[in-house]
């Protein structure tokens, strides 16, 4: 799990993250790919994280690479002890560390802390997460691997450290009892994630190259930009679709306030496109076909009915969560609208595009980070 705070608007331009600049006392920490795990990870950058994940998926090795390369600091819970189950790499590292009584003085000392970065793992119940959420800085992260691959990486840890090692049906009972155990099972965490990383990699050092890839100090994932945040409010008015093919929302903006938003659908008084009220939508031909006889009006279309030539205005900028038909294109262009940003690509967008430059219309397709389900790999896979 992780506390980040956001950068002040001068600082972050700087600095990919905030700078760590506090008196701590040291501990010594563990390093492992070996010791890899499936447990949620805390960091705060003046961010916090918390990372929760199962045995040896990856934790203390995610946790280590922000504490070595992007200078966070750990915090700890001296109320929260680790399981049993979890052994440790016998090579330690010496990094700065705070400990804490309780959540509620973590979470104070992080908000006085603001500027500087700090991680955790001491999270293993919903009750501290609930606590930690309610911070703009923090960001909780699931750690995840194979069973059999973190049983392999369970084995050499044994070996290196002289225990003996577990069968794979010790392992499986083990790891069972790490996500749910009524005191310390932290299976219930995985939903709550902003970032679920599923740590396939081969060694510590190709780990850390992808988790470069990945970019986890990402301001946007704690603070969404302007785009995503449009975009975001596009995605939840394709929710309310009831258009058979496809779900498409748009949210037209000026000076970034809403004026309007859309999404596809049969007419107002007429019967839904879900409910059999478009006979060409729910009939089994490809897309693109009989368009004509469609009667769903497309999310473009309702958001430019809904505002009207005059309120759009000039500077308008229209938000799409898939790329506009060469239909609704001619209609965005004839409305006013100087700039379409769209997430998903449709197989109209070569024409769309043509006509959005003659029409001196920008358009431009939204990226965001990576979110949900994170695919970590070795890098030549």
């Amino acid at each position: 799990m992780a506390l980040r705070r956001a950068c002040p608007r001068g600082t972050a331009k700087q600095h990919k993250h905030a700078r760590t600049h506090i008196s701590t006392k040291t501990t010594q920490n563990t390093n492992a790919n070996r010791n890899l795990r499936r447990y949620s990870i805390p960091l705060p950058l003046s961010q916090s994280t918390n990372p929760p994940s199962g045995v040896c998926a990856g934790k203390n090795s995610v946790k280590q690479h922000l504490l070595s390369k992007h200078d966070f600091i750990e915090l700890k819970l001296t109320t929260q002890h680790t399981p049993e189950v979890e052994i440790s790499d016998t090579t330690p590292h010496v990094y700065p560390t705070k400990e804490f009584p309780s959540i509620s003085s973590l979470l104070d000392f992080a908000l006085k802390n603001w500027q500087s970065n700090f991680v955790t793992s001491s999270i293993y119940d919903e009750a501290t997460v609930d606590q930690l959420s309610q911070r703009p800085f923090f960001i909780l992260i699931y750690i995840d691997a194979p069973i059999t691959l973190r049983w392999e990486r369970f084995r050499d840890c044994c070996h290196r450290a002289s225990r003996p090692a577990p069968t794979l049906e010790e392992f499986v009972l083990k790891n069972d009892e790490r996500l749910y155990s009524p005191m310390t099972g932290i299976a219930g965490l995985e939903s709550r994630a902003g970032i679920k990383l599923l740590n396939a990699t081969s060694s510590v050092e190709r780990l850390y190259a992808v988790l470069d890839g990945v970019d986890l100090l990402d301001q946007r994932r704690l603070r969404p930009t302007w785009d995503q945040y449009f975009m975001k409010l596009a995605g939840l008015a394709a929710r309310r679709s009831n258009c058979m093919r496809r779900q498409v929302g748009c949210v037209i903006v000026r000076e970034k306030r809403v004026i309007s938003t859309g999404y596809n659908g049969t007419p107002r008084n007429v019967r839904n496109c879900n409910e059999g009220g478009c006979e060409r939508c729910n009939s089994g031909g490809g897309g693109g076909a009989a368009l004509s006889t469609c009667l769903c009006i497309h999310a473009e279309e309702n958001a430019l009915l809904e505002a009207g030539r005059e309120r759009i205005g000039g500077g308008a900028v229209l938000y799409c969560n898939t790329c506009p038909c060469l239909t609704c294109t001619i209609k965005i262009v004839q409305a006013g609208i100087t700039e379409v940003v769209y997430s998903q690509s449709y197989y109209m967008d070569a024409d769309a595009a043509r006509i959005f430059k003659e029409a001196k219309v920008q358009l431009r397709q939204f990226l965001p980070p990576a979110e949900g389900l994170v695919k970590l790999l070795d890098v030549d896979d």
